[in-house]
């Protein structure tokens, strides 16, 4: 290369922003670090955009990443861990997601057996299961010491706290049954904010030739009402791709977050040419304009390599950790942004 050339080219690389670090770039929620190593290492090694997604996930499903991923983690009002899952395709806009899967510690790996063996886009609850068992995913039991001692402690603790109102008995003294009480009250107002109750691994996998792919995979909500589906498996809320634009993930309040699909949102904003970070930074005020308080994230990458993410400011959350692998770098670095 002559050295003009070569001159020009570190000077444009240092005059890129620190959020640019070309393609191929893989990017996920929080600090799982394995799921972004192992999603790089597939796409270096040969495999699709849509291998890597799954692998990544998939490793932050058998580590248990944070508790709130995988198996015995997040036990519903029944002490069940249910799964939901998604896998978006960027170039052919094929989704698969299952909600509420039961007994199948791969929930990810059933997602893309319903977008590659169906025509559906979503399954849910047993049915979810019988599928996933008859596509030769073994069932097993997703509880564990740890999921059952958590459990046990929410019953000791009078079932609290619990996403019921408008019921009675009370749901503050009483664990039930709950049956609709006379007076409908609205209530807005957020409890006690447990970060660990809503993670999700949200990733975007995007090649050197600007495919795109976006994934999620959870264990929900701690304590939910049996048959809660959250944001992560509903395509535009959990996550959104677009290899003609880019992607996007998400992370939080799901029951909140997924009334605003802020994925597809910020998606739709970089396709006008808006930079990922003020793209995630828009859609999670879409959603503060109306719940100021929730709790939430959303990752953000461009087909040309930009990413971004932004975060909502509440007590104990103020800024938001997230994993990005690209050429800039031999292994996958952990990035915080500040919430707003």
């Amino acid at each position: 290369m002559p050295v003009i050339s070569f001159l020009s080219a570190v000077l444009f690389l240092s005059l890129l922003p620190p959020c640019w670090g070309g393609l191929p770039l893989v990017i996920n929620t929080w600090s799982f670090k394995d799921a972004t190593t192992t999603a790089w290492k597939t796409l270096n090694s040969g495999g699709s955009i849509l291998d890597a997604l799954e692998r990544g996930c998939a490793q932050c499903q058998s580590e248990q990443c944070d508790g709130s991923v995988g198996y015995g983690g997040s036990p519903d009002e029944k002490g069940e861990t249910t799964l939901d899952a998604m896998i978006m395709n960027g170039d052919t806009m094929e989704v698969g997601a299952v909600g509420d899967l039961r007994r199948i510690k791969d929930a990810i790996g059933v997602a893309r057996a319903v977008m590659e063996r169906t025509k559906h886009t979503l399954l849910v609850g047993e049915s979810a299961s019988i599928f996933a068992e008859n596509m030769g995913f073994a069932a097993e039991d997703l509880t564990t010491n740890k999921s059952l001692d958590m459990f046990t402690k929410w019953l000791n603790g009078n079932c609290q706290p619990n996403y019921r109102q408008n019921v009675s008995p009370d749901p503050l003294t009483s664990c039930g049954p709950y049956k609709p009480s006379a007076v409908l009250q609205q209530r807005r107002s957020v409890q006690h904010i447990d970060i660990h109750a809503h993670d999700t691994i949200g990733m975007i996998v995007i090649n050197q030739t600007g495919n795109v792919a976006a994934g999620t995979s959870t264990n929900g909500a701690k304590h939910k009402v049996p048959g809660r589906v959250g944001d992560s498996p509903i395509a535009g809320a959990g996550a959104y791709a677009d290899s003609a634009v880019g992607g996007a993930a998400a992370t939080g309040d799901g029951d909140v977050m997924m009334r605003f699909l802020p994925s597809y949102l910020a998606v739709e904003l970089m396709r006008t040419g808006t930079d990922p970070t003020t793209a995630c930074q828009t859609a999670i005020k879409r959603i503060k304009q109306h719940f100021p308080h929730f709790f939430g994230a959303v990752i953000c990458a461009n087909t040309t390599g930009g990413y971004g993410a932004a975060c909502n400011k509440v007590p104990g959350f103020s800024s938001f950790p997230f994993m990005v692998y690209n050429l800039q770098s031999t292994d996958p670095v952990q990035r915080a942004v500040d919430c707003i």
